[in-house]
């Protein structure tokens, strides 16, 4: 069944802004956003489609050189206008997010990048009242692990890489190898993967685990 998707006019806009500015070689930015959330985030109890809340969004962030690399932090609300109460079972609760990273060419051609986020779920204890018997219980906060890992061969024609997504809380995975081969100014080949890794269906990435997939290919540009 298809998803009831927002698309009344001049009733369903989204507004989104930013404000930044650099002081120092660090860039601070503010930003704000009033929309829908962008995976479905609740459920019609009549029909049983899934549906797109209303979502505000507020958040800062700060981005520059840290040691002999470059960091980077931002904390955000994430409004739930629907669900402010979080006793709605059938709508995504209000979430505090922070995430915190940094990035370093650790070697000649050889990057290293990591990323912590963490979603905090607001009024998780309604939100458990409110679930049916059996449902399955989303944790209070999830957290990410991403590591991204990149090298570069033969004149820079060479780009092998690996991004790994690993959440402690879920207990899955997601791990995406690379491999990019520029053969001339035209020609490029490519192969990689998308593999996912987790025991519960329920969770963000488990909910994958049967949609690993490899794949290669050929690009001409002109």
């Amino acid at each position: 069944m298809e998803a009831a998707i927002p698309n009344r006019w001049f009733r369903d806009d989204e507004l989104a802004w930013r404000l930044y500015k650099t002081i120092k070689g660090y860039e601070l930015a503010i930003y704000g956003y009033h929309g829908f959330w962008k995976s479905p985030g609740g459920m019609d109890p009549v029909s049983g489609r899934a549906t797109f809340p209303p979502l505000a969004v507020y958040g800062a962030s700060i981005r520059g050189v840290v040691g002999k690399g470059i960091g980077h932090l931002e904390i955000g609300y994430y409004d739930s206008e629907d669900d402010r109460q979080g006793d709605d079972p059938l709508i995504r609760n209000s979430e505090f997010r922070f995430l915190i990273g940094y990035e370093q060419e650790v070697a000649k051609n050889f990057t290293v990048a990591f990323q912590y986020n963490l979603e905090h779920m607001m009024e998780h204890a309604a939100f458990r009242r409110s679930l049916p018997p059996g449902s399955p219980v989303a944790d209070e906060n999830r957290h990410l692990l991403t590591l991204r890992l990149t090298k570069l061969l033969w004149n820079q024609d060479l780009e092998l890489s690996l991004f790994t997504f690993y959440s402690p809380s879920d207990n899955d995975a997601y791990l995406r190898p690379r491999v990019h081969y520029k053969i001339n100014d035209r020609w490029a080949a490519e192969m990689g993967g998308n593999l996912f890794v987790g025991e519960e269906a329920h969770t963000f990435f488990g909910q994958f685990a049967k949609n690993t997939n490899l794949y290669m290919g050929v690009r001409y540009s002109f």
